[in-house]
């Protein structure tokens, strides 16, 4: 059956990925709800068929345009967030205004309207891990947030935990990993690094580049949230991730190697505060319980594919590079 989806912040990276995802694998049709503030970009979604995509530039905390919007939806699924560490360090408030109220406006929206809710959260809010830990984040692992950032993502899951329990909000959750690709702004850490290289800049670590992440392409992370949409139990939370753990300064010397340079020809900058130290996701739920598998199992090679996007889309990126680079300038990074 064809349904009509409402995807906030459908013009960012991962939301965009959700939208070719969702058009390449099924007959849905989507509207897009996105602020188009410095993360979301229109163009992220050119080439895709105006008879099956709609974009609304508005903002995820107006009342009067979600409620529109979700009462014309069979689903919502809900990116729309302020999710750039750094910034939230520099100014928690958009933070709070997108994350938590922006949640809610949606919440109370489908609360009206029965609408199927998802909502796209992050392995951030469970903290971090020691580097010698030979655990996993799980379901059950207890939240806690390290940054403004992360900690409005935790407040905005508790929002629709409470929301499914106490109005019968047809909602899940699922907390995912770091996400690479195309179409990531240049001021996340693997696009940095490559357009830094591509414009004669060495990359730079904070600290000493031990701090893990656990890597996943952002079209696996797609197909695991429709499988969600799909399939998931209503009121229950999915882990995502791909066993994609990597250190930072794994991830640098392989850019590094990728483009025909010197793997040690990066410098280290003084560390983030707060600086997590280990994200590692256990995905065993989200594939027992719904058959889902990534695809992109080969971290180099999908690394390798990402690169050689930003080589061919150097008009998509090349005007956000400038300002983002003034801001890390700023902060001494």
């Amino acid at each position: 059956m064809t349904r009509h989806l409402l995807v906030t912040g459908g013009a960012g990276f991962i939301g965009s990925g959700f939208v070719h995802h969702v058009l390449e694998h099924t007959d849905d049709t989507v509207t897009v709800l996105d602020k188009l503030t410095y993360a979301g970009d229109k163009t992220s979604l050119e080439g895709l068929p105006d008879s099956r995509v709609t974009l609304v530039e508005g903002d995820v905390a107006d009342p009067a345009v979600v409620d529109e919007l979700v009462s014309a939806a069979d689903a919502v699924v809900h990116y729309a967030a302020e999710s750039h560490n750094d910034n939230s360090l520099r100014d928690p408030s958009p933070f709070l205004q997108t994350n938590l109220i922006g949640t809610f406006t949606l919440l109370e929206a489908a609360r009206r309207h029965g609408t199927r809710l998802h909502h796209i959260s992050t392995d951030e809010v469970y903290g971090d891990l020691e580097l010698d830990d030979p655990g996993r984040f799980t379901e059950a692992t207890p939240y806690n947030p390290s940054s403004p950032y992360s900690a409005t993502k935790a407040g905005s899951d508790m929002l629709v935990r409470a929301w499914v329990r106490s109005f019968g909000v047809q909602a899940t959750i699922s907390n995912c990993s770091n996400n690479y690709g195309p179409r990531q702004h240049v001021e996340k850490f693997i696009p940095r690094q490559i357009t830094n290289l591509m414009l004669g800049v060495r990359p730079r670590l904070y600290g000493s580049g031990a701090n893990v992440r656990d890597w996943i392409h952002v079209d696996d992370h797609s197909s695991a949230v429709l499988r969600v949409l799909d399939a998931g139990r209503i009121g229950e939370t999915y882990l995502i991730g791909a066993d994609g753990e990597k250190s930072n300064r794994q991830v640098v010397e392989l850019i590094l190697q990728l483009m025909g340079r010197d793997p040690q020809d990066y410098d280290l900058v003084a560390d983030r505060p707060g600086h997590d130290l280990r994200y590692a996701i256990d995905a065993s739920r989200l594939r027992t319980e719904l058959g889902w598998e990534p695809a992109y199992r080969d971290f180099e090679a999908g690394l390798a594919a990402t690169i050689d996007w930003y080589r061919e889309h150097e008009g998509w990126w090349r005007h956000q590079k400038d300002v983002t680079e003034a801001k890390y300038a700023a902060s001494g990074q």
